[in-house]
């Protein structure tokens, strides 16, 4: 769908959180022109008028952490995050391989395995026994391993390997050669993406993609319109192309992409028990991967900040955390820790008064509660704080990691607010956040009751939200009627 930005257009008599009555809404030139009860005579005789009939709008949602080339390719692959063992996990690929194979000598990629709680091990013998000469990648749901047969292994050009999971630096620079399709049909596919969560109410995302994304979404943006708005990352090993072209976090780079901050991963993850903590996962004396030491991460956040860019650090584990915060504070750089999983108590407090952002991904805790029963045995009151966080008046904004959740602000909201999926009981409730907070942390800090003023990047939806909110797992199908982004449709259903 093409954005169009040329015409006022009126949406008439719908509803706002915490207002009572019906509100218009007029746009023009892309951003929000009027509000009021009754707009008509003020939106002058060429406007175009669309009757909202009670429904509720509100600013558009925003994820502000994916790898959109990442979700948009996992999409399409061998989805295997419900095999509960190695078993299982070969028994669905073997099951794809009978019903759709890939052409000869292509991979087979799947996506989605957490190995964290198996009773078995995913080794490479196990594969190659149900796959034979066919190249299996499987990719973790966590991004930071993969387990692969022995012709995956030799496609890779990784010779025999011990076990047949590689994990973070064995895993994460052959990431991008499993990712890389031609680039019509990794945009392709990105726009399929960007359409799906444009149905979901979503006007932006930061993309924190493993790429040159100035390049990338250069490229992108002069082949066809964007549906999103995007805030696309630089890793270091683009760091001085962005330097060059003197690009600040926030410049515009074409279209409705902008330069987003300089992206560094500090550790591993939980479920690869590979995030760096202070104590040691049990039965072991390892305390995770620390991917980027302080003598490394403090000059190249220095460095960011003084070319204007912000940055957004990976750290998960709670020792990997109390790094990254100490590194804000030796760079005096801006931005955000992605992630935040595991905190100290006192480094809750420290994030508000280095005015850190915590980028969390709530859906996360859902996928993860009983792993981190398991490896962070005795210190999950600290895991996922959400509460605590925004109680320390610390700024959270909601995402996904695309794809390791999926790109849906209304699944992360649902995770913040009912620390609970399935049924279940809650995941230390004392954690949850209101709806208002979690709604409030999905809309790139825009005020819930809409501004003049501000862009015209909006949702509509078929039911309150505060009313649907009020029993779990309600808001994970919310119904949206529509989404603008600078006054132009990306999808509508009226």
């Amino acid at each position: 769908m093409t954005i169009a930005t040329n015409h006022p257009l009126l949406l008439r008599a719908g509803r706002r959180v915490g207002h009572a009555g019906p509100v218009d809404v007029l746009l023009r030139d892309g951003r929000v022109a009027a509000l009021g009860p009754d707009l008509r005579d003020a939106a002058g005789p060429r406007v175009e008028v669309v009757e909202l009939d009670g429904r509720h709008v509100l600013p558009g949602l925003w994820d502000a952490h994916v790898h959109l080339t990442q979700w948009a390719l996992a999409r399409q692959r061998l989805d295997v995050s419900r095999a509960a063992s190695a078993a299982e996990a070969v028994a669905l690929v073997r099951a794809r391989l009978d019903t759709a194979p890939p052409a000869p000598g292509a991979p087979l990629v799947g996506f989605g395995f957490r190995d964290g709680l198996w009773p078995d091990d995913p080794t490479t013998a196990l594969l190659d026994a149900a796959v034979g000469e066919v190249p299996v990648v499987l990719v973790s749901g966590d991004l930071h391993c993969a387990w692969l047969s022995t012709a995956g292994l030799r496609m890779l050009g990784v010779g025999a390997h011990d076990g047949g999971l590689l994990r973070e630096g064995d895993w994460m620079p052959l990431q991008g050669a499993v990712d890389h399709v031609p680039d019509d049909v990794a945009d392709a596919a990105v726009h399929d993406a960007a359409l799906a969560a444009a149905a979901r109410g979503v006007v932006g995302v930061v993309d924190l993609e493993i790429a040159d994304n100035l390049d990338v979404w250069r490229r992108r943006t002069a082949a066809r319109p964007g549906v999103l708005r995007v805030r696309a990352g630089v890793w270091e090993e683009h760091l001085d192309r962005v330097v060059r072209d003197d690009l600040h976090t926030g410049d515009r780079v074409a279209g409705l992409v902008e330069q987003g901050p300089l992206k560094v991963i500090t550790d591993g993850s939980l479920n690869t028990r590979t995030a760096y903590c202070h104590d040691p996962y049990p039965g072991t004396s390892d305390r995770g991967v620390l991917s980027v030491p302080p003598e490394r991460l403090v000059p190249l956040m220095t460095y960011a900040r003084s070319h204007g860019l912000r940055c957004a650090v990976h750290a998960i584990g709670d020792a990997a955390n109390a790094l990254a915060l100490d590194a804000f504070a030796a760079s005096g750089a801006a931005g955000s820790v992605e992630h935040a999983q595991l905190l100290d108590d006192d480094d809750v407090q420290r994030f508000a008064e280095l005015g850190v952002v915590a980028s969390v991904q709530p859906e996360h805790a859902m996928d993860d509660r009983d792993v981190a029963d398991h490896h962070w045995a005795g210190r999950t009151r600290r895991a996922f704080p959400l509460a605590a966080l925004h109680a320390a008046g610390v700024t959270l904004t909601l995402g996904s990691d695309a794809p390791v959740a999926p790109l849906d602000p209304w699944v992360a909201v649902d995770a913040a607010v009912w620390r609970s999926r399935d049924g279940r009981d809650a995941w230390h409730q004392e954690q949850r956040l209101d709806l208002l907070t979690a709604l409030a942390a999905s809309v790139d800090g825009r005020p819930l009751g809409l501004q003049v003023g501000d862009p015209a990047d909006l949702v509509l939806l078929d039911d309150d939200p505060v009313a649907r909110g009020g029993a779990a797992g309600a808001l994970r199908d919310m119904p949206v009627a529509g989404t603008l982004v600078a006054g132009g449709w990306t999808y509508l259903t009226l």
